[in-house]
């Protein structure tokens, strides 16, 4: 889809205003009401696949497998990703729950934070094993896990992007 000229304008125009309207200095900011983000919980098709993935591949130890207490039969499963924080997993054997499909309320990516060093060996990894992947400015790369969800590895520390505090 292209946009107008006139049409970014607008938009660029109401994320000023959005900005201004809800935006705090960081100094005038209340402390979050939050201690952490526990987990992030993602569907699997193929819970070895999965971990085979996740695990052997980017490096984040499984911490736990127990059965999904809403579904018999299904899996939770948990990844270290560091600093206190889990990607965790469903799968649902038994019912069709469809490709992953991006869609208003659902993912479009989950950015992980690595040092640089591992993330350059993990960048390896991928040109290594073929998988598919794009790096955006030398710090991010993105690609895709067995069932098409979208990670992006980001080499910048927790709470900045590309140079800019975010936090």
């Amino acid at each position: 889809m292209t946009r107008s000229p006139a049409d970014l304008d607008a938009i660029n125009a109401r994320r000023a205003r959005l900005r201004s309207a809800h935006l705090k200095p960081a100094g005038e900011r209340p402390a979050s009401t939050a201690r952490g983000l526990h987990h992030t919980a993602l569907i699997s098709s193929d819970v070895e696949a999965t971990i085979r993935f996740y695990q052997d591949l980017l490096g984040f130890p499984l911490t736990e497998l127990i059965e999904n207490r809403d579904y018999p039969g299904s899996s939770h499963f948990f990844f270290d990703i560091g600093n206190g924080n889990l990607l965790a997993f469903f799968d649902f054997p038994g019912l069709d729950v469809g490709p992953y499909a991006e869609v208003l309320g659902g993912l479009h990516h989950c950015a992980i934070s690595m040092e640089p060093e591992r993330w350059q060996a993990i960048v390896a990894r991928f040109e290594e094993a073929g998988v598919e992947h794009v790096i955006h400015s030398d710090v991010s790369v993105y690609f895709t896990d067995p069932d098409g969800a979208r990670i992006e590895l980001i080499a910048d520390p927790l709470g900045e992007m590309y140079g800019e505090i975010v936090l």
